[in-house]
C-alpha cells in the first residue's frame, strides 16, 4: 500500500493529517534519545497494547506489542470488542517503560519493561473496581513522589465527567491512598464527559491534558495546579472551529530533541475508527499551551525540525513466510494453540475451528485475525485454498463491525466448494446470504474488497475459472463497534463435531490504494 497517503508525509518538508490513517485509538506517546513511541487502545484484540516507532512524528512503523494475553484469560476467552485495554498510557522512567490502562469491567493495570521490545512484566492490577478507566502515572522527578490520575465510565460506575488523583509508590505497585476529586466537571460551565487525563509537570506547574464534550463532537482541554491535589484552573485549548476535524480528541504532548512542543490526538472517523493527527505546540506568555492554528487544528504544516525520514507506515501487506503472520494482524480474544500453524512454505494455514452447525455470527468468533481498515480508498484482496474436506467447513475475507459481511469458500454436503457471501445487520444475531451460491470446483479463490469513501465495500471473487473477478453481492457499508473501527479479518471454521476439520490456506494479503 502506498505508505505516503497513511502517514501524511508530503515528501516537502510538510504533512498531511492525518499522520496515521487507520484506528490507532487514544494515542499516547513519549520521546527517548531520538526515538519516539507510541501506544494505543486495543480493547478486546490480541496480542494488545501496539507499539509504534518514528523518528519525525510523521512516519512511523508497528514494532511490536506489549500485551501478549489479556487477564483475567476467562474473561476474554471469546470475544469483547469494545472492552479490554482502555486509552493507555506510555512513559519511561528509571530505565524502564511503563504502561498503564484501565479495563472498565476490572480496574487500573499496569505492565512494564527494561525495552520497548520486552520482555513486559505480566500485567498488574493496581486499583481493582469498575468504570476505572484512561489512567496515566506522573513520577515527580522534582519531589521524588508518584502520582496516578484516572477517569469514570459511567456505564460501569455510575459516574463521569471526573479525573480522580492518587499517590502511588514510586514502583508502580500500589496506591497510597483512597484517591482525590482533582477535576468535577460537573463544576464546570459547559464541560461535559471530561476523560482521557495524561499527566505532567512542567515550569513548576502540574499539568492534566484532558478531552471533553464526547469523542466527534468536544474539545481538548488542559488543567493546571502548583499542587497535584488542586485547585485546577482549566482551558480549551484545541477544538474544531472551521477546521473541519471534529473533536478534536485525546492524546499526549512530546518535546523533541530539538525542543519543540507537538501534540497527537485522534479523529473520530466513524467506520474507519480514530485516525491520529499532529498539532504543533507552544506555550503563550501566560504560561499555557497553544496548540494548532492558535487552537485550531491544522491540515497541513511543516514537519518537525528533526532529520528527514523515509516515508513509512505501519505494515499491512503479508506473505505469511512460513505460516507465520506480521505484527498487524490481533485475534479478537485470547488465542488457543491449533488455530494457526506454521510450516515450511508461505501462507497462514488456520485451522477450520469447530464451532456450531456453521458459523452463524463472526462477531463472536474468537478464532478470526484482525487488522485495522484503511482510510484511504482501497483494494483488498487475498488468496484461499479450502483445503479442509469437511461438509460445512469454511474459511473467507471478513468486514467486520456492529454490522459485517464476508465472502469466501465452503464445503457442500457433496464435497464440492462454492463461493459463499454472507453479511449480518447490526440488529441481527445470525448471517444471511448476500449473493447466491456458485461453485468453485478447485477449492481456491481470489477474494477481493474495494472500498471506496464511506467506506462503502464491493464484495468479488475469481474463482480462476477464466472470467475473472466478479462482482457478489450489494455493496456493503461498513460499520464500527461502540469504540472501534470496523476491521478486516480472516477466519476458517467447521460445524460442530469431534475430531480435526482440516485447514484453509491464505495466501499474498494486499491493500493497495486506489
Amino acid at each position: 500500500m502506498n505508505a505516503g497517503r497513511r502517514t501524511g508525509d508530503l515528501g516537502d518538508g510538510t504533512y498531511r493529517n492525518p499522520v496515521l490513517a487507520a484506528d490507532w485509538s487514544d494515542p499516547d506517546v513519549i520521546r527517548v534519545g531520538d526515538d519516539h513511541y507510541l501506544t494505543a487502545s486495543s480493547f478486546g484484540r490480541v496480542p494488545g497494547l501496539p507499539l509504534l516507532h518514528s523518528r519525525d512524528l510523521v512516519n512511523w512503523t508497528l514494532v511490536g506489542h506489549a500485551l501478549d494475553r489479556l487477564e483475567p484469560a476467562e474473561a476474554f476467552a471469546t470475544p469483547r470488542h469494545d472492552c479490554g485495554v482502555w486509552a493507555p498510557s506510555l512513559r519511561h522512567h528509571a530505565g524502564r517503560f511503563w504502561i498503564f490502562w484501565g479495563d472498565p469491567d476490572h480496574g487500573v493495570f499496569q505492565i512494564n519493561s527494561p525495552s520497548i521490545r520486552g520482555p513486559w512484566t505480566r500485567p498488574h492490577l493496581l486499583k481493582a473496581g469498575k468504570g476505572l478507566i484512561d489512567a496515566c502515572p506522573l513520577w515527580d522527578e522534582e519531589t521524588g513522589e508518584a502520582f496516578l490520575v484516572h477517569a469514570w465510565a459511567r456505564s460501569r460506575s455510575g459516574v463521569k465527567n471526573r479525573i480522580t488523583g492518587h499517590r502511588m509508590s514510586p514502583d508502580g505497585r500500589e496506591l497510597l491512598d483512597e484517591g482525590t476529586l482533582l477535576i468535577d466537571g460537573d463544576q464546570l460551565p459547559g464541560w461535559f464527559t471530561v476523560e482521557g487525563p495524561k499527566a505532567y509537570r512542567h515550569d513548576g506547574w502540574y499539568w492534566i491534558f484532558a478531552p471533553a464534550g464526547g469523542v466527534e463532537t468536544g474539545w481538548q482541554g488542559v488543567f493546571r495546579s502548583r499542587s497535584f491535589f488542586g485547585p485546577y484552573e482549566e482551558r480549551v485549548v484545541l477544538e474544531q472551529g472551521d477546521s473541519g476535524i471534529n473533536g478534536p480528541h485525546q492524546g499526549g504532548w512530546v518535546r523533541t530533541g530539538a525542543g519543540e512542543d507537538w501534540f497527537l490526538h485522534f479523529q473520530q472517523r466513524g467506520p474507519y475508527g480514530r485516525v491520529v493527527h499532529l498539532q504543533p505546540m507552544r506555550w503563550d506568555a501566560s504560561g499555557w499551551p497553544v496548540l494548532g492554528d492558535e487552537g485550531t487544528p491544522v491540515h497541513v504544516h511543516e514537519k518537525p525540525a528533526l532529520p528527514v525520514q523515509p516515508v513509512t507506515a505501519p505494515a499491512t501487506d503479508d506473505d505469511f513466510p512460513g505460516g507465520r503472520f506480521g505484527r498487524q494482524w490481533q485475534w479478537t480474544a485470547n488465542p488457543r494453540d491449533g488455530w494457526a500453524s506454521s510450516h515450511a512454505g508461505d501462507g497462514l494455514r488456520l485451522a477450520c475451528v469447530r464451532s456450531g452447525d456453521r458459523v452463524r455470527d463472526l462477531r463472536r468468533v474468537p478464532h478470526l485475525l484482525t487488522q485495522r481498515l484503511p482510510l484511504p480508498p482501497s483494494r483488498i484482496e487475498v488468496g484461499l485454498r479450502l483445503t479442509s474436506t469437511t461438509p460445512g467447513a469454511g474459511a473467507g475475507l471478513a468486514v467486520l463491525g456492529d454490522a459485517y459481511s464476508w465472502i469466501g469458500l465452503e464445503r457442500g454436503a457433496d464435497g464440492t466448494a462454492h463461493v459463499a457471501h454472507r453479511f449480518a445487520e447490526a440488529v441481527a444475531d445470525a448471517e444471511r446470504d448476500a449473493a447466491p451460491v456458485r461453485a468453485a470446483p478447485g477449492g481456491t479463490a481470489r477474494l477481493r474488497v474495494d472500498v471506496t469513501d464511506g467506506a462503502r465495500c464491493r464484495f468479488s471473487v475469481d474463482t480462476g475459472d477464466g472470467a475473472g473477478f466478479r462482482p457478489s453481492g450489494q455493496v456493503f457499508a461498513a460499520a464500527p463497534w461502540r469504540w472501534v473501527g470496523a476491521l478486516l479479518g480472516l477466519f476458517a471454521a467447521a460445524p460442530a463435531g469431534t475430531g480435526p476439520a482440516g485447514t484453509a490456506l491464505f495466501t499474498h494479503f494486499r491493500i493497495t490504494t486506489v
